[in-house]
Parts: structure tokens; sequence; C-alpha cells
């Protein structure tokens, strides 16, 4: 099945064709930079542009940054706050004619690492972060997703600031920390999530993994830490994924 995929981020708003059936993207990625602000208006003009640009009709699945109930925007830290509380899967179906499902962006990533990626024949607790502008965070149970974890906004009492401002790839950039100084407050970051959830598992991904020979090897957790394989591709695969199973993300 065929079916387009939308990743909304902080700096930039991509899309592409997907066969949904391999896990692949049939086009070229497509990508338009996050309108600034970037109000529900803004933004889902631009998502036309892009269904434009594919000459598309059919299913449509969107990642969004932030926590998605049914459709219904309720969280969007990175994004602009008009969004919170907005039925945005509502809003999108209703200006662009198609039929929309709308998922948390780390929920549909992944899905879409464990059904065609690097969890995809992983058995047993697994954790997915994508790791950007800000961190996003899912788990999987048995093949079922733990929606929503939103663990990048989680406290660390240590350094009394929430993960998002310690160890995104934003902040790495901001202080110019070294590749050892990010991994290591990644390690602080993961031994944190071990205590709390006991993943057997923890799978990295978002834009900065495809750079993970030079941070995964300072990362010291019990539980094993592999790199994603669809690495910036996750967000797009999953979200198609989803709109081609009306939403449903069980493995």
């Amino acid at each position: 099945m065929k079916a387009l995929g939308i990743d909304i981020g902080g700096s930039g708003i991509k899309g592409a064709l997907v066969d949904t059936t391999r896990g692949k993207m049939i086009t070229d990625r497509y990508r338009i930079p996050t309108p600034r602000p970037a109000t529900p208006k803004a933004v889902i003009a631009t998502i036309k542009k892009i269904i434009r640009h594919f000459d598309y009709q059919g299913p449509l699945g969107v990642g969004f940054p932030g926590i998605v109930v049914d459709g219904q925007i309720l969280s969007a830290v990175n994004i602009h706050k008009d969004w919170e509380n907005f039925a945005g899967q509502k809003a999108i179906a209703s200006a662009t004619s198609s039929k929309v499902i709308v998922r948390n962006d780390a929920d549909v990533a992944g899905f879409a690492e464990m059904r065609y990626g690097a969890g995809r024949h992983i058995k047993g607790e697994t954790m997915i972060f994508t790791l950007g502008t800000g961190i996003g965070s899912t788990m999987f149970v048995k093949g079922q997703c733990v929606p929503n974890l939103e663990l990048g906004h989680l406290y660390l009492p240590r350094q009394k600031v929430d993960v998002e401002r310690y160890a995104s790839d934003h902040t790495r950039k901001e202080l110019g920390l070294s590749w050892k100084e990010w991994g290591q407050r990644h390690s602080e970051y993961f031994n944190h999530i071990e205590f709390l959830f006991s993943p057997q598992r923890i799978i990295i991904g978002g834009g900065v993994s495809k750079k993970h020979d030079k941070f995964l090897k300072y990362i010291k957790v019990r539980a094993e830490v592999i790199p994603a394989e669809l690495l910036n591709e996750a967000g797009i695969i999953g979200a198609a994924a989803a709109a081609s199973t009306g939403g449903d993300c069980t493995l």
C-alpha cells in the first residue's frame, strides 16, 4: 500500500510517499522549513504544499511533536502554543480533504523502527529515543506501543533541569559540547531511565543517529543500546504506516 507520511519538526516539516508493505520511501524526502510562528494555520498550509508537491490523494499520516490523544493535540512544547488543546487531526482532514491520522512523532518513529528497522527481530521491552531539537521517546511492550511518554521532559534531580535542556542535540550545539561530553550526559539520562522502566534495549534514532559512532560508546548502561536503522526517515515511514493501519500501531 502507498501512503504519504509527514513528520512535523521544530526546524522542518518533511514528507515522502511510502510503500507501507516494505517500509520504504518510494520518493525523495521533500522538506519545507517550519514556519515562524508555527501556528496551526501556518503548519497546515505547509502540509498542503507537501501534498501538492506529490500530487497526492489518499490516506495521510502525520507525526506531531507533542501529546496526541484521539487526534487532539494536548501539548506543543517545541511548537506554537495555539496547538494546545487543538483538534489537529480534524482540522488537517478538513483542510486537505484527506483521511488523516495524527500521532505523536516519537510513537510513529518507534513504530517504524520496530516494524521495519532495528527492532524488527527484537523481543522484550524496548524503548526508542529520537534525538534532535527535542528528545522524543516511546516504549514497546509485547508488541504494544505505550504512547505519549514524553520522557524528554523528565526532570533530572541531580542536574535540576529537564532532559531536553540537558541532553538534546540542540543543547549539544548551543553549548559546544564534545561528542564524549554529550554521550556522557545521555549515559546519565539512560541510567535514570533504567531505574524507572528497566528496558532490555534502547534504540537511538533521530537525525543525529547517523553519527552514532561518535557518542554511543560513551553511554554506559545495563540495557543493550543500538542505533536506529531508519535514521531520520523513521518519522515519515511510521506516519505513513499509521495512516495505512488506521492509526493502529500494534506490531
